[in-house]
């Protein structure tokens, strides 16, 4: 039996070779196995995303060239105010205001754009309704919607979906009623909208007015504003009293100016129809309130770390569904924060998991991933995430890291993996390395400066059925803590 002659190099023995790396995608993969999963199909006859983006491009068109207009000026923003002007020097964000004899900012628009002061006012709410511009103080800045709008058909169908869900700040409700049965037609169109979907055609008015007559009621009823259900033909009549046939005129309107739907008149009386992409976004309405209420593992109401926990042992497509579904019943912004409160915590695994919940949540959170860029701990993910966001495919996604970067995602993974996985995984883990050696990984696990580094390092080497390897490891993990060479 021969023995390594004490100074023969490690990477000459065949046993400490590593397996030809694979793509550093497999590194996610080593908790939960990556499959797809095929998603809802809209109803029979809707255009394809690329028209119906289209279509979304032809009713912002306005909103959008006021917005680029906006950058263009360096931050102005056309609803600053009569006879006022904020706008931001380049590169410092103060911001400045012209003087009293400056041209108003939505009359040099309407002069620029050749709209009148009125389109340029409707715009610029759309505009800000759709997240084409962010508002900061009294400065206006694109939104990351704006910047994609050439070339991202889900950014614009994400914008026009916004400007869809607020319709009811498109037009100012009729005079002289109520706040209450302005808030009741509100909560009540949902209904008056899936009826219009359902029906595949126009609806005359009056069926309308129905239907969103009985909602009301039923509002009321749950509100237990009725004291018996006898008394529901007085509510109704009251309903009507309130103004409804004035507030759906103005529903149906403001929905119409969004795209929503279309208004016509025909022999039987007006009649409403809705767009394709109103269409569209009812059902995909109609979908994330199923999502959220076909929940199999019951984390809606839970936190972000608690759901992710409970999703780790879930296969992929089960997981994104309870993602979706957690999604669904809060607001992005917020459910995008508390993810990557998540992230910045010590569990490698619920990092991950965190990072895979942003891939469903998808264009709305590239703003808050890309700031992460500049935090250690999570710039390898985020610029994973960035890359796939940007059309990489996943496998490839991990030539965006530097050769540091790979190691540290590595030694990441590796310590998810000790800490829920399996002995024999964590071993498999080491395919997924980039070095082609165990003495180059080791080299450069030792440099990257990992806090987990002697945690893994000491999983590794008593997982591994291999002495030679398992004594070099545990050397290595010696030598880190010890802040040896």
């Amino acid at each position: 039996m021969t023995s390594r002659k004490p100074d023969e190099p490690l990477a000459r023995n065949s046993r400490l070779r590593l397996v030809r790396p694979r793509a550093l995608a497999t590194a996610r993969r080593a908790v939960t196995t990556r499959r797809t999963r095929p998603a809802p199909r809209p109803p029979e006859g809707t255009p394809p995303r690329a028209e119906l983006a289209r279509q979304a491009r032809h009713v912002l068109a306005d909103a959008v060239r006021i917005a680029r207009w906006a950058a263009a000026e360096c931050g102005t923003a056309p609803a600053a105010g009569p006879g006022t002007a904020s706008r931001t020097r380049p590169g410092t964000g103060t911001p400045l205001r012209t003087g009293p004899g400056a041209v108003p900012v939505q009359e040099r628009a309407a002069a620029a754009l050749d709209l009148t002061p009125g389109q340029v006012r409707a715009g610029w709410d759309r505009a800000r309704l759709a997240g084409l511009v962010e508002l900061h103080g009294d400065t206006a800045r694109p939104g990351w919607r704006l910047r994609a709008w050439d070339r991202d058909d889900s950014a614009v169908l994400r914008g026009w979906v916004a400007l869809f869900d607020a319709w009811s700040l498109v037009h100012p409700a009729p005079e002289g009623v109520a706040p209450g049965a302005v808030a009741e037609v509100v909560e009540a169109l949902p209904q008056v909208l899936s009826l219009l979907q359902l029906s595949q055609g126009p609806v005359l008015v009056p069926a309308l007015l129905d239907l969103l007559g009985q909602r009301v009621v039923e509002l009321r009823g749950e509100r237990c504003e009725v004291p018996a259900p006898e008394q529901a033909p007085e509510i109704s009549a009251q309903a009507d009293n309130d103004g409804l046939p004035a507030l759906l005129d103005w529903a149906l309107e403001g929905l119409a100016a969004v795209g929503a739907l279309t208004l016509d008149s025909g022999a039987d009386g007006r009649h409403a129809t809705l767009t394709p992409l109103g269409n569209w976004a009812v059902w995909v309405k109609l979908e994330q309130i199923c999502v959220a209420a076909q929940s199999p593992a019951g984390n809606i109401e839970r936190s972000a770390e608690d759901m992710l926990r409970g999703c780790a042992r879930l296969t992929p497509g089960p997981a994104r569904d309870e993602y979706r579904a957690w999604l669904a019943a809060r607001t992005l912004s917020s459910a995008v924060s508390e993810l990557l409160a998540v992230a910045r915590g010590e569990d490698a695994l619920l990092r991950g998991l965190a990072f895979e919940a942003l891939r469903v949540v998808g264009a709305p959170a590239e703003a808050e991933v890309r700031a992460t860029v500049a935090e250690p701990s999570l710039r390898p993910y985020a610029l994973l995430w960035l890359a796939e966001y940007e059309g990489a495919d996943p496998d490839e996604a991990q030539e965006v890291l530097t050769r540091e970067e790979a190691t540290w995602l590595w030694v990441d993974t590796a310590a998810a993996v000790a800490d829920h996985g399996e002995s024999a995984l964590l071993v498999r883990h080491l395919d997924a390395a980039v070095q082609g050696t165990v003495p180059a990984l080791l080299d450069e696990v030792r440099a990257v400066g990992h806090p987990r580094t002697v945690q893994v390092l000491v999983a590794l080497a008593a997982a591994h059925p291999d002495p030679a390897l398992a004594k070099a490891v545990r050397r290595a993990a010696f030598q880190v803590h010890t802040g040896g060479a």
